[in-house]
């Protein structure tokens, strides 16, 4: 006959069933009607419920820290370079667990583990009757029963849709279970897993899993990265009461952890289970048992710390005891021991690396780069969970030197200006950085002078950083375009200063470009212009020569030299002159100004333009990110970098030839130069006094150097405190750049040494050749501005005789025709006297006429005048 019984009736009558498939079917026939009439009958159909439970618990996605790596160049070792992390975890394996730890969480979570097929009877009943009368969920659990919990916890985090922190949190509390019927249905589900698990996993890879997974409060995740947090020791190396200690977090993590020095827990109002609890201890028998310290007799252990986790650890000692894993001294040892913990604060974050802003850029760079994921909370989630290897491009060396050199000659912050300054390095023929160096002290908490998270190496993509103004060194592309166009080094330019308001520019729909100010850009220390070559120019970075060449050339063109060489805004918007300036041209309107720096630009993409001169035209792509791995070691994607030949080898040894001139005597650059023997090419620039500039390469390894007023400058430059009025340890802020320089590629020199530039080409070298209009007839006004539009120099001779009217150019030399591109060429007046009296003859009137003159003496040439303000330009 069918009896009825109560709930408690069927609990108590469990162990009398056979086979923990046959409690786990009473389990559900209980959830299902739990105070009815249980039958055979009922118990197979609860057997059959059970068993049609789903059984396969996938153990993948257990959250990772990822870790990125610098290679050391000596030893080849990869070395650590920053970790990111929710969960700080670090698994290991069976052998890197000291046995005691295994032996305390056995004792105290799980003693017939090796006994039982999965599931515990006697434990799950007791956790049962606690759901069941509305108790809050306990422990009994087995061990795989608890490494079930935690998987299904872990999928929690990995697998939450929509706001990730609420469905993590509904997700946990699901997994985690809670009071009453829900309680039971998820122990019921738990329990399937874990039966089903032991039938797949060893009994010891069960509890490795466990020890690898489990919290031990915070963010602390697994015994391995436990045992270095609490004791700064490896799982391997925990005695017997460190190992007892963290045994017994597992039940209450955030309650027995003990880094919190001021207590984890409130009793009656009263923080406890801190640094300061004190703690009397009386053996009773062969155990300790706490008593309060008030009123302890005399012959109590009183110790001081964490009473809480104190008690929490005499319970797994006692365990321990109780099975015969330890003997009676070893008890009493560790359990009058006080708690000591030695916290050892994990590597997180940029922070503790070695090299911040490099570190931080490369986070960015995954953070932006579709290759970790489609989304950005995709991305952020692989990176802090996905236990990623990340390999970066990172020299130590390179890094030391440019920080050394950071830190010996730039302030992290002075009173008058927001002065910021970066180095950036990469190898010239792979675009892998080398080093980011910056003199502020990086800080993503701190909003003290001196602390920065802003890249300035970078652009607002990789770096939050909009760039800076490129001054001279945005020549370069005025150069270059010089060169694709035929123009030859020695051309003989109009460097004099000229208002020019009519520019050609392919890229506009007229095809010209107006400029109505007629603006004419200063020299350094306002120097007049000068008739000389891109050669010399070059060398001295004269503003008015530069100007001129743009003038002759497609402005439209030297952006789209620009562009190919990597060069944007520092927004990643299109260089305006590469544009039509239209509404669909993010940058805004091109300008004439643009040829000498006025667009903001990153230093790392200066870099690698100046690096593509030093490899032969072709430009590589900057790339910080060598390889990466999943945490098993399969490669992954990573961003896509290319090296591509967009300047033609020919035109990029000559453009070589022309930049070694800054950094030779006389030279714009020269004091930034080692002198060490490697071959350089480089180029200065600076903007308007309040940025400076110095990138120098060899055939190896480019550096751009940049010091200047972060966050741009004051409309009123009048009162905005200039480079070159201020000093630091007795340096002129203008001239940090050149020691920044000689440090930095002197130290890299030793370690990549560098090769020879490959020569120029001989016909980008000579003169030139260029048509000399006919000018004879013209006004001195009119034959100065057709030479000048022409190319060519003047030079106003004395007067000649002639029939012409006076003041009108009578001779010319040299005459109309082709010669010798920019040369001078000698107008001679009329001074209107007529042709002379005939000689003797037979009075027809025909006869020698006085035509001659003497020969013309040179007045000073048309050099003109002017400075004005520079329009965001720079000079060297």
């Amino acid at each position: 006959m069918s009896q009825k019984r109560t709930v408690a009736g069927v609990l108590g009558g469990l162990f009398g069933l056979v086979g923990l498939s046959v409690l786990a079917g009473i389990l559900v026939t209980v959830l299902v009607t739990p105070a009815v009439t249980v039958t055979s009958s009922a118990a197979t159909r609860a057997i059959t419920l059970f068993e049609d439970l789903p059984s396969a618990l996938t153990i993948d996605k257990i959250s990772l820290p990822s870790t990125l790596y610098y290679q050391n160049p000596t030893t080849h070792q990869e070395v650590v370079l920053a970790k990111f992390y929710d969960q700080n975890r670090s698994p290991v394996k069976w052998g890197q667990i000291a046995p005691v730890m295994y032996d305390a969480i056995l004792s105290s979570e799980d003693k017939r583990f090796y006994e039982h097929g999965g599931v515990d009877p006697v434990g799950t009943t007791s956790a049962l009757i606690s759901n069941i009368t509305g108790r809050s969920s306990r422990g009994g659990s087995s061990i795989s029963q608890q490494y079930v919990k935690n998987v299904l916890i872990q999928q929690c985090d990995w697998n939450a849709t929509g706001n990730s922190v609420d469905a993590a949190n509904r997700c946990w509390q699901q997994a985690a279970g809670v009071t009453g019927t829900a309680g039971i249905q998820r122990k019921i589900q738990e329990m399937r897993y874990a039966i089903a698990l032991e039938q797949k996993y060893s009994k010891n890879e069960i509890l490795l899993g466990y020890l690898n997974i489990a919290l031990f409060g915070g963010t602390t995740y697994g015994i391995n990265a436990a045992a270095k947090y609490y004791f700064g020791v490896p799982a391997s190396k925990l005695t017997l009461a460190r190992a007892a200690i963290l045994a017994g977090m597992v039940q209450n993590p955030n309650t027995y952890r003990i880094d919190l020095p001021g207590g984890t827990a409130t009793v009656n109002g009263k923080a406890v289970n801190g640094k300061n609890d004190k703690i009397a201890l009386v053996q009773v028998g062969d155990h300790y048992d706490m008593v309060d310290p008030a009123s302890a007799p005399k012959d109590a252990v009183k110790i001081t710390g964490y009473s809480l986790t104190k008690q929490r650890e005499l319970y797994v000692l006692g365990q321990m005891l109780k099975d015969g894993k330890i003997t009676q001294k070893q008890y009493n040892d560790a359990a009058i021991a006080p708690i000591v913990p030695k916290i050892t604060q994990p590597s997180f974050g940029c922070a503790y690396s070695v090299a911040p802003y490099y570190c931080q850029y490369v986070r960015n760079t995954i953070l932006a780069d579709k290759a970790f994921g489609a989304t950005a909370t995709d991305r952020g989630r692989m990176l802090q969970k996905g236990g990623l290897k990340v390999y970066t491009t990172l020299d130590p060396r390179v890094q030391k030197a440019a920080q050394d050199a950071q830190d010996a000659y730039v302030p992290t912050h002075v009173s008058y200006m927001r002065l910021g300054s970066t180095s950036v390095s990469l190898q010239s023929t792979t675009g892998r950085v080398l080093a980011i160096a910056q003199n502020t002290k990086y800080s993503d908490t701190s909003n003290k002078d001196g602390y920065q998270t802003v890249i300035y190496a970078g652009d607002a993509k990789n770096g939050a950083s909009g760039g800076f103004n490129a001054g001279s060194t945005f020549k370069l592309f005025t150069l270059l375009t010089w060169l694709k166009d035929g123009h030859p080094l020695n051309e003989i330019v109009n460097g004099n200063h000229q208002s020019f308001f009519r520019w050609h520019d392919s890229c506009l729909p007229r095809g010209r470009l107006i400029e109505p100010t007629g603006y004419q850009p200063g020299n350094f220390q306002h120097e007049a212009g000068r008739f000389g070559t891109p050669l010399e120019f070059t060398k001295i970075s004269l503003n008015s020569g530069f100007w001129a060449m743009a003038h002759e050339l497609d402005l439209c063109e030297i952006g789209k030299t620009a562009a190919s060489l990597g060069v944007t805004l520092g927004d990643g918007a299109p260089i305006p002159l590469s544009t039509s300036g239209g509404k669909s041209s993010p940058g805004g309107y091109p300008s004439p100004y643009e040829v000498l720096g006025s667009d903001n630009v990153s230093p790392l993409a200066m870099a690698a333009a100046y690096a593509t001169i030093a490899n032969k035209g072709i430009h590589c792509q900057p790339k910080v990110i060598d390889r990466v791995t999943d945490a098993g070691g399969t490669p992954l994607p990573i961003p896509k970098t290319t090296c591509t030949q967009v300047i033609a080898p020919k035109i990029a040894a000559t453009a070589a030839y022309a930049l070694k001139g800054p950094m030779s005597p006389g030279g714009t650059g020269a004091l930034g130069n080692p002198n060490d023997g490697t071959e350089l090419i480089g180029k200065t620039g600076t903007h308007q006094s309040f940025e400076t500039w110095l990138d120098t390469s060899s055939t190896a390894v480019t550096t751009a150097n940049w010091v200047g007023a972060w966050g741009g400058i004051s409309s009123d430059t009048n009162s905005a405190p200039r480079m070159d009025l201020h000093y630091y340890r007795g340096t002129l802020l203008w001239n940090i750049r050149y020691a920044l320089a000689h440090d930095i590629q002197g130290a890299i020199d030793k370690w990549y040494p560098g090769g020879s530039f490959p020569p120029p080409d001989p016909k980008l070298t000579g003169v030139g050749q260029k048509s000399v209009p006919n000018v004879v007839g013209m006004s001195v006004g009119d034959a100065i501005q057709a030479l000048l539009k022409a190319g060519f120099g003047w030079v106003i001779s004395a007067p000649v005789s002639s029939g012409l009217p006076a003041g009108t150019i009578a001779q010319q030399d040299p005459a109309p025709g082709v010669t010798s591109a920019g040369r001078r060429v000698t107008i001679s007046p009329s001074d209107g006297s007529g042709a002379a009296s005939g000689g003797g003859g037979n009075g027809n009137g025909s006869g020698n006429g006085g035509n001659s003159s003497p020969s013309p003496s040179p007045s000073p040439s048309g050099t003109g005048d002017g400075h004005g303000h520079g329009h965001g330009g720079g000079h060297g």
